[in-house]
């Protein structure tokens, strides 16, 4: 299958960036450049923010079921046209294909929840405590055009969520994604239209990242901002998206620990690490990352994971039986090498992996380090790749201590047998999202998002849809 290029989407049509310039696509698993991406303008903004303003004004008008209705037909195309799409994300993200049709399968399952939520947003009645004849309503109105900020890592699912909670909220949306992975978002594009979205409602980007979104940040159009990626950038956001009074969701980085209590199975914490660790070669903002084994545990668990480490299949995703595809840019090879060199240099030892492969692309090996003291880069950067470190503890007081010690707040897991330690886990993991005895298993039912510096508001659930929701108070006389 050809990559093909990818152009901007405007009101309905695609289109070159205003002055022709375009972006190289990479493939990941070779180095040579796919295609190009059009590169947006400030003249391409001007024009999108008309066309989400007067995509707003008719997408917000129209009846909650017939938005329903064009937004599970697009769900219909997404499914439809899977095989296809998958291919695409492997060629421009580089996971193995496996996980690229689950990627698109469950993108179009969060289309269609969003769609059927639609028709559940509901305002309330209030009892008059000043006069039988006064009637107060609090009703839901959507909050007006937003723009969106999507990662690399889940081309697809990242722009899914954002979009269905939007329109299912009666919003517009301008979309920023990103210049690595473009074509799996344009393909959304495409089912939203051949499903009958109208012009506007909808709008895809692409270009220079900061001139992008302070433009949209500050434009006064904008009323709602909603970013996935880095910490360090969601911040900046988030400062300049206050300065205009806008209201923001961010979901931002993590680096999840992994508490394992002595008395867990350990053959499903192996199973069920190995699964959530190595997945998109370990480029998950979920992904476990700091491995807490209790100390009478440790080296057993330490011993069957990176046995099952070193059993993984690293090649590219579009080759059959491929179970760790390569990393998405040359970026994240250089930090594998940098936390992995510095946990070595501080005394921890190398269980499996350590290097990149001899070949062209962006490929390491899945890496186990072991005895990684709680000073090392590893266990205080998010290492986002395949990369896991492991540290023994005594008491599992101080393995929630140690979890709970840096500032990021987004996904933890925890395996144990007892109902006591599941229950202390519960009430003090500072973590928006835990699993206790499995792998991470999103739902988009279930609320999507961190505390602390992995930032706030969900991408999923009715609580992602709430933030795209002003809430009136209106009170009615009649006389």
């Amino acid at each position: 299958m050809t990559y093909p290029g990818t152009q901007l989407f405007i009101a309905g049509q695609w289109r070159a960036g205003a002055k022709g310039k375009t972006l190289d696509v990479v493939s990941p698993s070779s180095g040579k450049v796919l295609a190009q991406v059009a590169r947006a303008e400030i003249a391409d903004l001007d024009d999108a923010i008309v066309a989400v303003g007067t995509g707003f004004s008719i997408w917000s008008s129209m009846l909650a079921i017939e938005r329903n209705r064009i937004m599970r037909k697009a769900a219909e195309q997404l499914r439809e046209r899977a095989a296809f799409i998958a291919e695409l994300i492997t060629q421009e993200q580089g996971k193995t294909l496996t996980e690229a049709m689950g990627e698109v399968r469950a993108s179009a399952d969060t289309l269609e929840w969003y769609a059927d939520e639609s028709l559940r947003i509901y305002g309330r009645l209030v009892p008059s405590r000043v006069a039988a004849n006064v009637r107060n309503m609090v009703v839901k109105d959507p909050i007006g055009p937003v723009a969106a900020f999507t990662p690399w890592n889940y081309p697809l699912t990242q722009v899914v969520r954002k979009v269905g909670a939007a329109l299912a909220a009666g919003c517009a949306l301008i979309v920023k994604a990103p210049e690595e992975t473009p074509a799996a978002p344009a393909e959304l594009m495409r089912a939203l239209q051949e499903a009958g979205l109208p012009d506007g409602v909808v709008n895809l980007v692409f270009g220079d990242p900061a001139q992008i979104s302070s433009y949209l940040v500050a434009h006064p159009v904008i009323r709602k901002i909603t970013f996935t990626g880095s910490t360090a950038v969601g911040k900046q956001l988030a400062a300049l998206a206050g300065q205009y009074m806008k209201r923001a969701s961010m979901e931002l980085g993590g680096h999840a620990p992994v508490l394992i209590a002595e008395d867990a199975d350990l053959d499903l914490a192996v199973d069920a690490c190995i699964a959530a660790k190595f997945r998109n070669s370990g480029q998950v903002c979920v992904s476990p990352s700091r491995f807490l084994v209790q100390s009478r545990v440790a080296s057993a668990f330490a011993e069957r994971f990176s046995e099952r480490a070193k059993q993984l299949k690293v090649d590219d995703g579009m080759v059959a039986g491929s179970q760790v595809g390569p990393l998405s840019n040359p970026r994240r090879v250089l930090a594998m090498k940098k936390l992995t060199g510095d946990a070595l240099a501080r005394g921890a030892t190398l269980l499996a992996g350590g290097k990149a492969l001899d070949r062209p692309g962006n490929f390491w090996e899945p890496t186990v380090l072991f005895n990684v003291p709680a000073d090392a880069l590893a266990f205080n950067e998010e290492p986002f790749g395949p990369l896991a470190s492991v540290m023994p503890f005594d008491h599992v007081e101080q393995a929630i201590e140690e979890a709970n010690r840096l500032p990021y707040g987004l996904a933890a897991y925890a395996f144990t047998s007892s109902l006591k330690y599941s229950d202390l886990f519960i009430r003090r993991l500072q973590a928006g999202l835990l699993w206790i005895n499995m792998p991470s298993i999103p739902a988009v039912e279930m609320p999507f998002g961190g505390v602390k510096d992995s930032g706030y508001g969900s991408d999923c659930g009715p609580e992602a849809i709430e933030g795209y929701l002003v809430a009136r108070s209106i009170s009615m006389c009649s006389h």
